[in-house]
């Protein structure tokens, strides 16, 4: 009795998180594939003069005000999220969503930056110290359960297939560029010995 119920239980199981399983997988890898792409564009931008002050003032703040400037855009996302809200409910479900993607991509952004600038400050935190090693040791876990699923294979190709896509078309893109920039180069020079 015991062998015929265990069998079915993990299948039944398997059947009721597979969906979960999906949602999970596809979260998991959009926000790592937006925390480091967009870590790395905070960071170009960063290089502009002002925000480059900035930043050197924020690696400057004690622990916990670093903790403070960290918590700041997830806070600021808020009201971002109640107006995506709004406008669903009202009837523009496509600029809410729209929104709500803007907010993502900003606030990855801008969370991924400033944990880059404040993580040797959030670590001398011991309570924060301690929860972000309990929060990787559980995404370690759940990485690891994921990657062995049919699904989060299927979703990381697919993934890699758009990334090469882009990386190809962008290539395309920058070599017709790189044409037309070299051209219109060559004609002010021509232009140039002309009035010359």
């Amino acid at each position: 009795m015991n062998r015929t119920t265990n069998p079915t239980l993990r299948l039944i199981k398997k059947i009721l998180a597979a969906p979960f399983v999906f949602v999970a997988a596809i979260i998991i890898i959009f926000e790592d594939w937006l925390w480091d792409d967009l870590a790395r564009f905070a960071a170009f931008i960063g290089q502009l003069p002002v925000l480059r002050l900035i930043e050197s003032l924020i690696t400057a703040l004690p622990p916990y005000l670093a903790l403070l400037v960290f918590a700041v855009p997830s806070l600021l996302l808020i009201p971002v999220k109640l107006v995506a809200v709004y406008l669903v409910t009202h009837g523009q479900e496509t600029l809410g969503f729209l929104t709500v993607i803007a907010a993502k991509f900003v606030g990855t952004a801008l969370v991924a930056r400033i944990f880059t600038l404040t993580r040797p400050k959030l670590m001398r935190i011991g309570w924060f110290a301690w929860l972000y090693e309990r929060f990787m040791s559980f995404k370690t876990r759940l990485y690891s359960y994921l990657r062995s699923t049919a699904i989060y294979q299927y979703v990381h190709e697919q993934k890699l297939r758009i990334k090469a896509s882009l990386r190809t078309w962008l290539a395309g893109r920058r070599s017709s560029f790189r044409r037309r920039w070299d051209a219109a180069r060559k004609l002010s020079r021509r232009r140039k010995q002309i009035t010359l």
